[in-house]
């Protein structure tokens, strides 16, 4: 499995989070992160949506990723059937065997019949450029329906981008949705999280904190996928909570990508 970094990784520093950042982080700024953590993978997802960029930008980004051999995973939102066309050509001019998609958008919230006609509909597209789809779990659907979905499209080409803590919004944990999801998982975005009773005690909280510092059972997620030998790559993606200042929290943002790479890297499951 390749370990790579996101542009979810920094979402404060690229900006989508905040319009108050006077100079985000760009495409370029992550190759250099990419290669400065001697990493071959970089997913660039919807907080930097690859449809808004000049033919110019484009095709400066694609010369970029060749020059490193990095192995680009293309990410975007709002699974309609015009942006799947958009971002299934897109991962074609970049070359890219991953293409990652969280179904819902603004105001867009298809039901699972909906979804797999339109997946299947696309299988012809994805098979001849050779491209996997993977459908990230996102907190409205349960994982026992995207399991079922998976079963039902039954293709190589498509399949689950497992991510470690958004099922939480589902009301599901972590272990229960790896084990419905792990047959047909081809990526990972690894993200740790930490719960926390509030003062008064009527509840909690759920928060983003550094890799391997909360409640992420990465052994586990690692011994549940081993056996299907599906999931081609994991990404860091991280929840900073904020300071006050924008500049506090995006340097501990870029402090916690630098250790949570550095913890991973030191795992027995990633490709070095």
């Amino acid at each position: 499995m390749v370990l790579g970094i996101s542009s979810f990784t920094y979402g404060w520093s690229i900006g989508a989070v905040s319009n108050e950042i006077s100079k985000p982080m760009s495409e370029t700024d992550l190759v250099k992160m990419t290669r400065m953590f001697d990493l071959q993978c970089l997913q660039i997802g919807d907080n930097l949506p690859l449809h808004t960029f000049s033919d110019d930008r484009l095709q400066s980004f694609r010369s970029l990723i060749q020059e490193h051999k990095i192995r680009l995973e293309v990410g975007a939102r709002k699974l309609t059937a015009e942006n799947l066309q958009r971002y299934i050509e897109l991962a074609e001019f970049f070359q890219a065997p991953l293409l990652r998609f969280i179904i819902d958008g603004d105001h867009y919230e298809p039901d699972i019949h909906i979804i797999k006609s339109l997946l299947k509909d696309f299988l012809p597209e994805l098979q001849k450029r050779n491209l996997i789809l993977g459908i990230e779990n996102h907190d409205r659907l349960k994982a026992k329906e995207l399991a079922l979905l998976m079963e039902s499209v039954n293709s190589h080409n498509v399949g689950i981008c497992l991510d470690c803590v958004n099922s939480i919004g589902a009301g599901e944990g972590l272990e229960y949705v790896t084990t419905l999801l792990a047959p047909f998982t081809v990526n990972l975005h690894i993200k740790d999280f930490k719960a926390e009773r509030l003062p008064h005690k009527m509840g909690f909280t759920i928060t983003g904190t550094e890799v391997g510092n909360g409640l992420c059972n990465i052994a586990m997620l690692m011994e549940k996928l081993q056996p299907y030998n599906r999931c081609q790559s994991a990404v860091l993606e991280q929840w900073v909570p904020p300071a006050e200042l924008l500049s506090t929290t995006i340097e501990k943002e870029q402090t916690w990508a630098a250790q949570g790479i550095q913890y991973l890297k030191h795992l027995p499951y990633f490709k070095k």
